[in-house]
């Protein structure tokens, strides 16, 4: 399997078959800006979901690296992956973790193949996170495409 490379909307994922639409979060319960913004627009279940795992995370596994797979039509899911410490630059370091998206990249190939779902992104851990891609895309081969799962990375229309 490979890495498709498109233009258009990754929130809204062409086919009919199971997909899962992955974005990374923060790990502080922030839902506001970049990726989120689009995704809220088209349902309520991801936000409402992430903000009831983080209210909650003295009993459940809300932590870097975690992933949250949220229902929203039939046949159609999103990953929120916890992959970003905080919101802001600290110490001159930007808020992408890679260990942590890694980490939840491998649990959420598991949940890909169980499904038998493709996956679907905006190029996660790029945006409001700061991290860089040359770094992000190995991680994807590693956990997803290696395990045969078909990956389609969005940017948007210039």
């Amino acid at each position: 399997m490979t890495i498709c490379y498109t233009t258009g909307d990754a929130t809204t994922p062409p086919g009919t078959g199971p997909r899962i639409i992955a974005h990374v979060c923060n790990d502080v319960g922030a839902w506001g800006r970049g990726f989120v913004m689009a995704l809220s627009m088209r349902g309520p279940e991801p936000e409402a979901a992430f903000r009831a795992w983080h209210r909650n995370r003295a009993s459940n596994d809300f932590a870097l690296g975690a992933l949250q797979l949220v229902p929203v039509h039939d046949n159609l899911w999103v990953a929120n992956m916890i992959g970003q410490r905080g919101i802001r630059r600290t110490g001159g370091q930007p808020p992408v973790r890679y260990e942590a998206i890694d980490q939840a990249l491998g649990r959420l190939g598991g949940e890909a193949v169980r499904l038998g779902a493709a996956v679907h992104m905006p190029r996660i851990g790029c945006g409001l996170a700061s991290g860089r891609w040359e770094d992000i895309e190995p991680l994807l081969k590693k956990q997803l495409t290696a395990r045969g799962i078909d990956v389609t990375v969005y940017d948007l229309p210039a």
